[in-house]
């Protein structure tokens, strides 16, 4: 699209920002929502703050542009002036920013005389995860008065932001992820994951998806599943351990299985983009998180039919009904996980029926319409647009 068009075009422009555009679950929330929002809507741009990775293909529209900023590490001060003119030039009605590392952008955003400042809280990571860091806590309360609403994508972060950065609450809202039912959905017994060497039903297997890094803890995992085999060694026949992703945890997590002598047991191929081949080749998904917002890669998993075993940090109870839909277990503790991982493994008939249970969640609770309505709907709202809910 040239600038001649663009001066012309009716829709409101949104420019989403995110320290760097590349798989991980924040990233793909964006992808899903400008797939999703209807094309008369709203124009989208795309601002990282690092860079923009390849991951930019997985957006469909053609009419959505791409900046990356290529910021070095630390703040941000030296990019504001850069920051400034490109609003300027842009003119978006909303600047939506994710993350404590993109809060920066708000000012800028502010100065440039943007009339929507919206910023998202999708998570924690490892050197806040459980929000007590003083100061993060101090550098949110800097820059809330350039923020004109909070999206908050769990009741914990919503709760964070009201009690701790003193957010009036009428200026937060909690919003779910949304999932896309149609190309998550269950598979059969014999569905077999592309390149996996274990074959179902003669195998049972767990799997995880997701970036191997420190606020991920894979290890636990590998660890429960080493444990799993101990407390009951006949699983040791048909139990399998699936863990897609690439990061620096990968090493440490194939050492630990390696030291155990189950490498022959566990399949660790690194990053796949076909995740939902991935996940219909499971029969349960772990989420050995240290911290989360709300968990796309749990919502993906129940949509897939799974049970799902996760640990009980930020919104994964939100999502998770435990007994119902699958388990909620501490974070960091390779026992209790284990247990859970055996039960399972031991009564595949219940597995089933807590992962229809999540199938049937999704459907009711996490659409893709569900999220795209709420999005739009505050965008409206802060515009007031007609038609706009109050």
């Amino acid at each position: 699209m040239n600038s001649k068009q663009v001066a012309t075009d009716p829709r409101p422009l949104v420019a989403h920002v995110m320290y760097r555009f590349d798989t991980g679950g924040l990233e793909n929330g964006i992808v899903n929502l400008i797939n999703h929002m209807p094309t008369d809507a709203y124009r989208h741009a795309i601002i990282a703050l690092t860079e923009v990775t390849d991951f930019r293909k997985r957006i469909q529209r053609d009419d959505v542009e791409f900046i990356a900023l290529n910021k070095a590490p630390g703040h941000g001060f030296l990019l504001f002036p850069r920051l400034f003119r490109l609003f300027r030039e842009l003119r978006p009605a909303i600047v939506h920013s994710r993350n404590l590392a993109a809060l920066e952008v708000q000012l800028p955003a502010w100065a440039a005389g943007v009339r929507v400042r919206i910023h998202g809280e999708h998570g924690r990571d490892v050197g806040d995860l459980d929000g007590s860091n003083v100061t993060y806590q101090r550098v949110r309360r800097f820059y809330r008065p350039f923020v004109s609403y909070y999206l908050a994508l769990s009741r914990d972060l919503a709760d964070y932001l009201t009690h701790i950065v003193r957010v009036p609450e009428n200026k937060v809202l909690q919003v779910y992820n949304g999932v896309d039912a149609d190309r998550f959905h269950s598979g059969s017994m014999a569905s077999v994951m592309p390149g996996c060497p274990f074959v179902r039903p003669d195998c049972w297997i767990v799997g995880t998806v997701g970036r191997m890094q420190t606020v991920k803890d894979q290890p636990t995992l590998a660890r429960a599943f080493i444990r799993a085999l101990q407390l009951d060694p006949t699983l040791a026949t048909r139990l399998r351990l699936v863990m897609i992703g690439a990061g620096p945890l990968r090493d440490e997590c194939l050492q630990l299985l390696a030291t155990a002598g189950v490498a022959d047991l566990a399949w660790l191929p690194g990053e796949r983009s076909d995740v939902p081949d991935v996940m219909r080749g499971l029969d349960c998904f772990v989420l050995p998180s240290l911290a989360e917002g709300i968990s796309n890669t749990i919502l993906e998993a129940m949509a897939s039919g799974l049970p799902v075993i996760a640990t009980d940090v930020g919104g994964n109870a939100d999502l998770v009904s435990a007994g119902e839909t699958g388990e909620i277990v501490p974070a960091a503790d390779p026992e209790a996980m284990a247990q859970q991982i055996v039960r399972l493994a031991n009564h595949p008939v219940l597995a089933r029926r807590m992962g229809a249970a999540g199938r049937a969640t999704v459907e009711r609770q996490f659409s893709m319409e569900a999220m795209v309505a709420a999005y739009r709907g505050t965008y409206d709202k802060l515009l007031h647009r007609q038609g706009a809910p109050a």
